[in-house]
């Protein structure tokens, strides 16, 4: 069976790294700036993707990082918040993403007045109401900025404490990785720790080893967000594999920030070979103009994957979800099940290996 885009499309899938305000449908950021009045760069639609689809003229992760500049500003009261997390859903379960975690900075959204608690009950909002129509299953990870400060992150940090089983399922540090370490921020993630909340960290996009390094050690992370610098230590890229610690890979944004010089040059075949666990991202589908079918043929196609290749990174991301072990099993059980009635030939094979290997 030949790996196409229509497969990749078909696939049931995850997506575990995405960002909820560089997510936006391209209609609804002109929508919500109509109605409340924004000004924007562009009036038509084709001059504000080029504006706002990065692409490849961006030179780095600080420039990538201009374009929220133009989306933040529209999420600042709770309609938005809650359209914008429900349309998300609703484009990701279009695609057959079964699972989704969106991702967010609560302290970015109140502007217009809304307590930290309103912002998340808004996005809860959506994400419920997709899911209640559509079937999607997702779950609110709050990040922590790291150039903002790290009290603002402890604050973050009790929220997930209190949210934990109410929609929130981790907890995350963002921002411009050079020059702010995650170490900074070790008390909200010793806080969280200690409340059994699950811990990915943006770590190894913008900066080497060290911060990925300080990511597991200092803040104990439970998934790595990038990690493509990983390589450059091998005693640590050994611990990560050993660990079965999974690195939230997202191609299209990799290439457009920098942190790799070229699609060809990107670390997951490397990564793929020497068996760790890696998972296939869009991380902002309206800034990188992607998708996560998208994302999956473009390794297909750079790298010359299998089908079974494919198939097991689509596995990995599931395995590696923020979900209750039961959840978890329950499934994967249905994603075998698609993939059999799919007429994946060695669909049943994976079933029983992926079983006994969570």
């Amino acid at each position: 069976m030949d790996v196409t885009p229509e497969l990749l499309r078909q696939l049931p899938k995850t997506d575990l790294h995405l960002h909820l305000d560089g997510s936006l449908r391209l209609t609804t950021v002109q929508d919500l700036a109509r109605e409340r009045g924004i000004a924007l760069p562009a009036d038509d639609l084709k001059g504000l993707r080029d504006i706002l689809e990065v692409g490849m003229e961006c030179e780095s992760l600080e420039e990538y990082l201009r374009a929220f500049s133009i989306t933040v500003p529209l999420l600042q009261d709770a309609e938005a918040l809650t359209r914008t997390s429900f349309e998300l859903a609703e484009d990701a379960h279009r695609e057959n993403v079964l699972y989704a975690e969106i991702r967010y900075s609560p302290l970015l959204h109140r502007e217009g007045g809304l307590s930290l608690d309103e912002v998340i009950t808004a996005v809860e909002r959506g994400l419920t109401r997709a899911r209640d129509q559509f079937g999607i299953r997702t779950g609110q990870i709050l990040c922590g900025i790291r150039h903002i400060s790290p009290e603002s992150s402890l604050e973050l940090a009790r929220l997930a404490v209190d949210w934990k089983g109410r929609g929130v399922v981790g907890f995350d540090l963002a921002g411009a990785e050079r020059d702010y370490p995650a170490k900074d921020h070790r008390e909200a993630f010793y806080l969280v720790q200690n409340n059994n909340v699950n811990i990915t960290i943006h770590a190894g996009e913008a900066f080497g080893p060290a911060s990925i390094h300080q990511a597991l050690h200092y803040c104990g992370a439970h998934r790595i967000g990038h990690g493509v610098r990983l390589r450059e230590d091998e005693d640590l890229l050994q611990y990560v594999n050993d660990h079965r610690i999974p690195l939230e890979i997202c191609p299209t944004s990799n290439v457009q920030t920098k942190a790799v010089p070229s699609l060809a040059e990107h670390s997951l075949p490397f990564y793929l070979d020497r068996g760790l666990r890696v998972t296939i991202n869009t991380d902002n589908r309206l800034i990188s103009g992607t998708d996560a079918s998208r994302e999956l043929w473009v390794v297909a196609k750079q790298f010359d994957l299998s089908l079974a290749q494919m198939v097991d990174l689509v596995v990995a991301g599931f395995k590696s979800a923020f979900l209750p072990l039961p959840s978890k099993v329950r499934l994967l059980e249905e994603v075998f099940a698609r993939l059999q009635a799919l007429g994946i030939p060695y669909a049943q094979e994976i079933s029983r290996r992926r079983r006994s290997n969570l």
